[in-house]
């Protein structure tokens, strides 16, 4: 499908179109669909055909097309998102999931379509935060300078090296997923995944939504999820979008349940995709009860009146 300004992105559906429930699953910054593959997978074997599962890839990432510079910013991927959502959900309740700077797409649709907001069923906001990522060390104090780096180094990469040069040759790629990205345990098929949607990227996705998350401040549209059944899941090892992030974003969600996975780094639906499914799938679960009690406490239309009968004409 085509966004607004004319970028065409890559969607990818399971289950019916008319589905009553769909589940939206917003990836991370340099990831593609198959950040979730886990998910989708533990979903379709949960629910089979009962929900529709939707995931895209974010402009300039993926198979979807590179956007200009000024364009990578959370306000059009939320944008995309809720025209991915008016094509490919245009009816039936939502159950939303973002990990990253998916979750800060979330908060985004939030402040731009509360129409959407008032179908959402059910909140899952993995390894994201509401503001504050220019105060992110990384894990150490003197890595600020490093931290600025990294996003210019990888885009200088992109611009130098042919994507094939640089899957021959993943030094630095390798080194940022595996230092920065991952907690413990490594798994390699899961690092080898991120290295390749890391190389994947082109140099404007690199330094334009890195950019922009410096800027991101949305801490005051949470509320608009008071209403929505939410957990909000976060690595302990987490150095993108540390722990104290999740509690932050967790407290300014009435009701929201935080969940902190032990060792766990930024890439919680790989290193820990048992965790983000069970809680995905309580979530669509819950949506579907919630679903069925709103039927059945809805009124039964009244039933018409008997017909009276013709009156007799009286005898001569």
């Amino acid at each position: 499908m085509k966004t607004f300004d004319g970028l065409e992105l890559h969607v990818r559906t399971h289950g019916p179109d008319d589905a009553p429930l769909t589940v939206a699953l917003a990836h991370c910054w340099t990831a593609d669909t198959e950040d979730w593959h886990y998910q989708v997978r533990d979903l379709l074997s949960a629910f089979g055909h009962e929900v529709r599962i939707v995931t895209w890839d974010h402009r300039g990432h993926g198979r979807s097309q590179e956007s200009p510079l000024e364009a990578c910013t959370i306000e059009n991927l939320a944008r995309d998102m809720g025209d991915v959502l008016d094509r490919y959900a245009p009816t039936g309740r939502l159950v939303l999931a973002g990990h990253s700077i998916g979750g800060m797409t979330m908060m985004a649709l939030a402040e731009q379509r509360p129409d959407l907001l008032a179908r959402v069923d059910g909140a899952l906001f993995v390894s994201t935060s509401c503001g504050d990522l220019r105060t992110v060390t990384l894990g150490l104090p003197e890595m600020g300078p490093v931290k600025e780096a990294i996003p210019h180094v990888l885009a200088v990469r992109a611009r130098l090296l042919s994507r094939t040069q640089r899957r021959r040759f993943p030094l630095i790629e390798r080194q940022v997923v595996r230092r920065v990205l991952f907690g413990s345990p490594l798994r390699p098929r899961d690092t080898g995944l991120v290295v390749d949607q890391l190389i994947n990227c082109p140099p404007a996705t690199m330094e334009g939504f890195y950019r922009d998350c410096m800027l991101h401040d949305r801490h005051a549209l949470l509320g608009a999820y008071d209403h929505v059944p939410t957990r909000v899941l976060v690595g302990s090892a987490d150095r993108l979008t540390p722990p104290h992030h999740a509690r932050k974003l967790a407290a300014a969600i009435a009701g929201a349940r935080l969940v902190v996975a032990p060792g766990a780094g930024h890439m919680l639906p790989l290193e820990r995709e048992a965790l983000v499914s069970e809680h995905l799938v309580e979530l669509v679960a819950d949506a579907q009860a919630a679903a069925r009690a709103r039927r059945t406490a809805a009124p039964t239309p009244a039933a018409a009146p008997a017909a009276t009968p013709a009156a007799t004409p009286a005898a001569m």
